[in-house]
């Protein structure tokens, strides 16, 4: 482990997205640990958004899952690990290899991820290993490949805060890549001529503070690119000398743009207004200096692959590649989605950036590995392979680090298909995902803090997690449970890794094994690491070969990894718009918010995250909402042909007229209706195999409840059986919003009350009841206020008397008021995470004439950390600056 001496704090690394923050952690010795952002790591220099700022209190060992289970029954690991050996072994013997699945994590470390793809392809002789990944960066790995003939990111963070023209195509950076937004802007401040473009259907937190906004329709980037091609030939732009020296197919490029040199044609594709647009184009033919950022807006498509493809073709097609300043930049996801391309991770690669469709490279993998039982073909991508457990032909599936049950498309269909496999297996940190009821054998995983091995951010940068907590019960890293699996199959000989060091070490002669510069991806100078160098590793970024000069960026010598060396220009084709009916008028869009990762398994303990946006929600444009009867906090519910969800109406302008957005967290865990990618349809890219998640044809109308509520409670709320329910950690406890169309739950069930508890219960003439319960002490314990229209009860005040002081028998009738006196101002709805400051405080500071965010930043500390609310505070501003100028 290496420690910091002089702070005893640990090294290590963000578990969430492809940024790749460095973190000092120090564990105290009460317990608590203390999360700084690492200065000296070159992702972040020191930053943290408000989830890794937030990383101690998700820390939280409560629903940890402690020890092996088989029927949910509490079981040894000799025993867990033996009988899944045994039932993998009794599969493949009955039916064969591919009968057998594996369903890894972008969340795996390097070292977990090359042990999966050994064992699976290697020993088990099938590739249907897929990962989560596959749902967020597949896109991007096939139009890589197809374009510069290996997955590479050309670039890295340095080029976005050198660039003249930085483009965001689906890529809320400001939200999902916090800290890489922080430095593209802090760039922007420093060379104020730089031009920031976000091309999104949505006016998200980085449109808002961009200097043009394309609110795009869906799937339209393709015809958006095409057209951009088209304006650099018209714009005399195209480097011709590159491209006849370094790629092929530019003539048949250009041909499919040139339709789309017509403005009008282009317009009508887009759904763009003509004068942005046309500025647009202007920008991306003549600025050279332009990197073009790119994340799940492009990739979550059925026609994601010619999506990265259009892009890539305007960066060949100029030259503008391989150059400080200049190149496309895909941005991952999650933590470790690069470590797993690295490792083949995906069920048509294999490791160490080979082909697992090229006989050579199956080769060279089979005689490094001496796996006689490689895989000879592609596996089954995650959606196909959900579909085979669910048909049969895959009757054993091990899941790892990983929620399919509310992650995958038709995550209905996926539940079902568990339920019928004959066996099942789940690694994973806590006993409560909506997958885990499907183990039939669950195994106890080591969690971030607890495990240690390496990740890879969206610049190739390897960076090590280190643990920094001792494993708790008897939870174990994923790499060890791999390897006792295989072990007891009788592989015990390829499988004698004692910590994940050497599996470093073999992952990293691997990538030089007969390479010599034929493949990207060769860390060949860190085979040779001893435990102690690999204990102090510190960020490197590849390419790192033995006794090679480093390389920052690819390309820059025209040289790429195609049998010729030249990139491949493809003509792509436009996709259609999303298929609409009068059943279903709107296209759903889905994606993440500020502060929640994923499906909250991690992210959902913390009670400051869970503040911010605390309950799922439909954003829909105010001129859909007055032709449906649609009113601004009421409930809706959203279908598609696939499953319906309950939501809480979000009226605003931020989307299109025609769309909706639906965030993608909530989980049966948090809410009665809203696992939103059950909602979404199966449909993928035939190239990636990646699911269309932004597309779905959906409907959308108003529910009329009898009754709404809103609750906070010590003890965990039930809202089961409810027309609608949202819990969410708070301060001291919970908080829980309700509504219903029969009676109301009765109060002691729901809110866990003790019967000896202190109970204050009122009911007025207009149907609203207010309750509260105090313990012998005097503290609350919970609180229900309910009417029947939406209750209006200020949700900051109500969750600050948890955490409270004791009332008096004479104070406590406050509490059913529901909001504070004059004595105690009510901050509002939550903007700021890292500080805890409320929009209410924002407005009175406003009001006070702080006029701009970075006055506010002064007086309240409001984003001056990650800075992700800036946008929302501006917002704030602007609206109190109305208000005022109309009094």
């Amino acid at each position: 482990m290496d420690t910091l001496a002089e702070a005893g704090a640990t090294r290590t690394t963000c578990p969430y997205c492809g940024v790749g923050c460095g973190v000092l952690a120090t564990a105290r010795g009460d317990g608590t640990v203390r999360i700084e952002g690492d200065p000296e790591h070159p992702a972040n220099l020191g930053r943290l958004c408000s989830k890794g700022s937030a990383l101690a209190e998700t820390l939280i060992p409560d629903r940890r899952l402690l020890h092996p289970e088989i029927g949910g029954r509490r079981a040894t690991w000799d025993a867990a690990l033996d009988h899944v050996a045994a039932r993998l072994a009794e599969t493949v013997a009955a039916h064969g290899p591919d009968s057998v699945a594996l369903y890894a994590s972008g969340q795996f470390l390097t070292e977990d991820y090359y042990l999966a793809n050994k064992l699976v392809k290697g020993f088990l002789g099938t590739a249907n290993i897929d990962t989560n990944s596959r749902l967020c960066m597949a896109s991007t790995v096939a139009g890589h490949k197809r374009g510069l003939g290996s997955d590479t990111v050309p670039g890295t963070y340095e080029d976005l805060e050198e660039a003249d023209l930085l483009v965001l195509v689906g890529s809320n950076l400001a939200w999902c890549h916090p800290v890489l937004f922080q430095r593209v802007q802090a760039a922007r401040a420093r060379r104020p001529a730089m031009r920031l473009v976000v091309i999104d259907p949505r006016e998200t937190a980085s449109a808002r503070e961009a200097d043009l906004h394309l609110p795009i329709r869906a799937d339209a980037d393709t015809a958006l690119f095409l057209g951009a091609l088209a304006a650099m030939e018209a714009a005399g732009t195209i480097d011709r000398a590159y491209a006849e020296a370094h790629t092929q197919g530019l003539d048949e490029a250009l041909l499919a743009a040139r339709p789309f040199a017509d403005i009008e044609r282009l317009r009508h594709a887009t759904g763009l207004e003509r004068e942005p647009l046309a500025r647009f184009l202007d920008l991306y033919a003549r600025t050279g200096k332009t990197v073009t950022v790119f994340s799940q807006g492009v990739n979550q498509s059925a026609a994601g692959t010619d999506k990265v493809s259009a892009i890539l073709n305007c960066h060949l097609a100029s030259g503008r590649i391989g150059r400080p300043g200049a190149g496309p930049f895909s941005v991952t996801g999650q933590p470790n989605a690069m470590g797993g391309r690295e490792v083949g991770g995906l069920a048509n690669q294999l490791a160490a950036h080979m082909e697992i469709g090229d006989p050579a490279h199956r080769d060279l993998v089979r005689r490094f590995w001496r796996a006689p039982a490689l895989a000879q073909r592609p596996g089954l991508k995650a959606v196909d392979l959900f579909r085979a457990v669910a048909d049969g032909r895959v009757r054993a599936i091990w899941i790892m680090g990983t929620n399919p049950v509310d992650s995958l498309p038709e995550a209905d269909a996926a539940a079902e298909a568990l339920r019928r496999c004959p066996f099942v297996v789940v690694s994973d940190i806590v006993r409560d995902t909506d997958t885990m009821p499907f183990a039939h054998v669950a195994l106890p995983a080591a969690a971030w803090g607890e495990k240690d091995g390496t990740v890879t951010n969206s610049e190739r940068r390897i960076s090590r997690q280190r643990a920094f907590l001792p494993l708790p019960g008897e939870a174990r890293p994923d790499w060890w449970q791999l390897r006792e699996v295989a072990r007891r199959m009788g592989f015990a000989e390829a499988f004698d890794h004692p910590d994940a060091a050497a599996i470093f070490r073999e992952h990293a002669a691997l990538s030089a094994f007969e390479n010599d510069g034929t493949r990207d991806f060769d860390i060949g100078a860190l085979a040779t690491l001893d435990d102690a160098g690999y204990a102090a590793l510190a960020p490197t970024r590849w390419p790192a070969p033995a006794g090679g000069a480093p390389t920052t960026r690819f390309f820059a010598d025209g040289r790429f990894y195609t049998p010729d060396g030249r990139a491949r220009l493809h003509a792509v084709r436009a996709a259609a718009a999303p298929a609409l009916t009068p059943e279903r008028p709107f296209v759903l869009n889905t994606g993440r918010i500020r502060d929640q990762w994923h499906t909250m398994t991690r992210t959902g303990r913390s009670a400051r995250l869970s503040a911010h946006l605390a309950e799922p929600f439909c954003e829909i444009h105010p001129i859909d909402a007055a032709r449906l009867g649609i009113a601004d906090a009421d409930l809706v519910e959203l279908s598609t042909d696939h499953g319906g969800a309950v939501l809480r109406a979000l009226v605003t302008e931020r989307v299109r007229e025609g769309t909706l957005f639906a965030p993608m967290h909530w989980t049966g865990q948090f809410s009665g209706a809203a696992r939103i990618n059950a909602l979404v349809p199966a449909h993928t890219d035939p190239i990636s195999g990646q699911p269309a998640s932004k597309a779905a044809p959906a409907s959308l109308r108003r529910v009329q409840a009898a009754w709404y509520g809103f609750a906070v409670s010590r003890a965990e709320p039930e809202g089961r059986g409810c027309l609608y329910w949202a819990k969410v950690r708070a301060p001291g406890g919970w908080r829980l919003e309700l509504a219903g169309t029969e009676a109301p739950p009765e109060p002691h069930a729901l809110l866990g009350l003790d019967p000896a508890a202190d109970v204050l219960d009122y009911t007025d003439r207009g149907g609203q009841r207010r309750l509260a319960a105090f313990d012998g002490r005097g503290a609350l314990v919970g609180a229900l206020w309910l009417a029947p229209e939406p209750v209006a009860v200020s949700r900051a005040f109500a969750v600050s008397l948890l955490d409270g002081p004791r009332f008096e028998p004479d104070a406590r009738t406050r509490v059913l008021a529901g909001r504070p006196g004059a004595d105690r101002p009510d901050p509002g709805a939550l903007v700021c995470s890292c500080f805890g400051v409320g929009a209410n405080d924002i407005r009175r500071a406003a009001a006070g004439g702080c006029a701009s965010v970075a006055a506010v930043g002064q007086s309240l500390r409001a984003g001056t950390n990650c800075g992700s609310c800036r946008s929302e505070i501006q917002g704030l501003i602007d609206a109190e600056r109305r208000v005022l100028q109309h009094r």
